[in-house]
């Protein structure tokens, strides 16, 4: 067999620079620790801006970096380890699976979601949005989407809070007793929302689970759970569940 084009193409550049940023980071720069800016560390490897960029465009991804708001460039700490396909997933919004209720509030999903749950155009279903933290930072967000059949005896009385209302739908869903549910796991970026919630900028590197529950032959909610993709590595046990554990950070 002959040689692919891939496997003569050089390598590039700025993927080679990614590299060598990678040892300093390791030999010269302390967790938490500010980068030099773009233009003194262009100017000590010899490349071009853009070539830079790419390189920390790159390590930010792989969970090496971190932009911070008003900070700057910061050497990422360890990824720390996030269960999300344990038994406490088995049913959506079980108190016990380590998500805080941060608001609630009727609206009509996105189209993508509506398929999922199989709501009809303009059909309305309670969204309850949450939050995790793991020694107190923030590393996922999620929006729960649940179908008015899902909880049928649900009455919010006029002005509740958000977080208040958020726990109401929660504790509805307490009597569904799902009978399966598939996940799906992709790479996406951070929305202006969820990047606030997290920490983080919009357009930053996420892990997106997509979460569908199923009961008596239907959907009965769906879940999508942002996961800042410098935290968590998502792995899959034997029976398919998934779940975020320390990553070991390459040299």
């Amino acid at each position: 067999m002959g040689t692919t084009q891939l496997e003569t193409a050089p390598e590039p550049k700025y993927w080679h620079l990614k590299t060598v940023l990678s040892d300093a980071l390791d030999s010269e720069f302390a967790v938490g620790e500010i980068l030099p800016n773009e233009r003194e560390l262009a100017a000590r490897f010899g490349v071009a801006r853009a070539t830079l960029r790419q390189a920390l465009e790159q390590l930010e991804l792989e969970g090496r970096l971190q932009r911070r708001r008003g900070v700057g460039t910061t050497v990422a700490p360890p990824r720390m380890g996030v269960a999300v396909g344990d038994s406490a997933h088995g049913r959506p919004g079980t108190a016990a699976d380590g998500w805080q209720p941060v608001d609630a509030d009727e609206a009509v999903p996105p189209t993508a979601v509506a398929r999922l749950l199989g709501t009809a155009a303009g059909e309305t279903v309670q969204v309850v949005r949450r939050i995790r933290k793991t020694h107190g930072q923030p590393v996922a967000a999620e929006l729960l989407y649940v179908p008015v059949e899902s909880v049928p005896g649900l009455s919010v009385p006029e002005g509740l809070p958000g977080a208040a209302r958020a726990r109401l739908v929660l504790r509805e869903l307490e009597d569904l007793r799902p009978d399966g549910q598939d996940q799906a796991v992709e790479l996406g970026s951070a929305r202006a929302d969820d990047a606030k919630q997290l920490d983080r900028l919009p357009g930053a590197p996420v892990l997106v689970v997509t979460t569908r529950y199923f009961a008596g032959g239907r959907t009965a909610a769906v879940a999508v759970a942002t996961y800042r993709a410098d935290t968590c590595r998502l792995t899959f046990g034997d029976n398919g569940a998934a779940e975020a554990v320390p990553a070991v950070l390459a040299g």
